[in-house]
């Protein structure tokens, strides 16, 4: 004979959300559209029902005490706050702990030799304030070489404002289809000589820039503990104590994308450049991309650095790879900072914008997606749009 077992008590604060629960369907049940019943049965079915609905509701209202409901809902409140902070909390470790697996597959480039990269010995990531990465490819050798002269440090002030400044500032290239090609070998003797390169395990390739970019942020992440991560083409000039400034005061924002936003037109024809294969995922021809900062040079956030380090095999890659990191974050909590001192246009515009009291950040012309003839210009628009070599020692980060 099995033991009289007595039915448990269900306790007093669950009581408001079981009435509830019952007030709510007792609403739905009223507000429906009545339907002639098919039958007595069901009649008499519903009736009983109803007649449940105002037991129970009636039970409810003598059983539950003055001030009971703010109680409990305030109880909800605070377990639904923490349960939010901590989601958040987790939802960061697991984005650093896949960051640390993926930056060590990359490091083994073969899966089964994971075991052995977690045995080994691993220097931690270096932790610094940005990493700005020059896009550059093989044919750029004077852009890199009026780059040099102009707003990157070379030689141990390039070391020098790594180590003060947290501020790392590489050339990154990928390598050529063929294995130790003439260009690959010019590329390492470059290196030698300037010691400011960042090789990425990347085939280079003019539409494979969308490519590059999910690359370089992942590798970065994987190098680097940056606060920051900075991408810029090498036909721009750069002011880096304003970069460095501006970012500055988005420091305490988890995920931010800065840049110059715009929202340029789907272009359908194949023979114009900036041609989008896939311009029928954008609507009707005619329509315009979401808004996504121009190409020229836009920084992120840690966060999402590592969201693309995780999520880099399933990013979808568009034909310009502007449209592409926009894309990436569209459907994520991201603050988008247009911020048009990362766009100035060279002289005049940064002069006038100086004796407003702007520094820009960045110079380019729109009208050909950087300096025009920036080897021979490059040198003149640094005197004129540049911020004083101390500029970037004086500035607090």
């Amino acid at each position: 004979m099995k033991p009289h077992r007595s039915p448990k008590k269900i306790s007093l604060n669950w009581i408001p959300f079981i009435c509830l629960s019952f007030f709510t369907l007792g609403i739905l049940f009223s507000n429906r559209l009545w339907v002639p019943p098919e039958s007595n049965g069901q009649l008499l079915s519903q009736r009983r029902r109803e007649q449940e609905l105002q037991i129970v509701s009636g039970d409810c209202d003598t059983k539950k005490t003055p001030g009971q409901d703010n109680d409990v809902m305030g109880e909800v409140l605070k377990t639904h706050e923490a349960i939010q902070s901590l989601d958040k909390s987790v939802a960061m470790l697991e984005m650093q702990l896949a960051a640390s697996r993926n930056s060590q597959e990359m490091d083994n480039g073969e899966a089964s030799k994971v075991v052995s990269t977690l045995t080994r010995d691993r220097p931690p990531r270096k932790k610094v304030f940005m990493v700005i990465g020059i896009n550059t490819a093989f044919s750029s050798r004077r852009r890199r070489d009026s780059v040099r002269e102009t707003w990157m440090p070379q030689g141990e002030k390039l070391i020098q404002l790594e180590r003060e400044k947290g501020i790392v500032i590489r050339f990154m290239i990928g390598h050529s289809a063929t294995s130790n090609s003439i260009l690959d070998r010019a590329i390492d003797s470059e290196e030698a000589q300037h010691k400011d390169f960042f090789r990425l395990e990347h085939v280079e390739g003019y539409h494979e820039l969308s490519a590059k970019t999910k690359i370089f942020f992942s590798t970065a992440v994987a190098k680097w503990d940056a606060e920051f991560y900075v991408k810029v083409d090498d036909d721009v000039h750069v002011n880096l104590g304003m970069l460095g400034t501006t970012l500055g005061r988005h420091r305490s924002k988890p995920r931010v994308y800065i840049g110059c936003m715009k929202s340029g037109p789907v272009l359908s024809s194949k023979n114009v450049k900036y041609h989008e294969p896939e311009y029928w995922k954008f609507g009707e021809e005619g329509n315009k991309y979401f808004r996504h900062a121009t190409g020229q040079i836009y920084a992120i956030s840690k966060e999402l650095a590592t969201y693309i380090s995780i999520n880099q095999p399933i990013l979808h890659k568009y034909a310009n790879e502007d449209v592409s990191l926009g894309a990436w974050f569209i459907g994520l909590e991201v603050e988008h900072i247009d911020d048009r001192n990362m766009c100035c246009g060279t002289p005049p515009d940064c002069e006038w914008k100086a004796q407003a009291g702007n520094v820009c950040v960045a110079s380019f012309d729109w009208s050909c997606s950087g300096i025009c003839k920036s080897v021979e210009k490059l040198k003149t628009v640094h005197e004129r749009c540049g911020e004083g070599d101390d500029a970037v020692w004086n500035t607090s980060l």
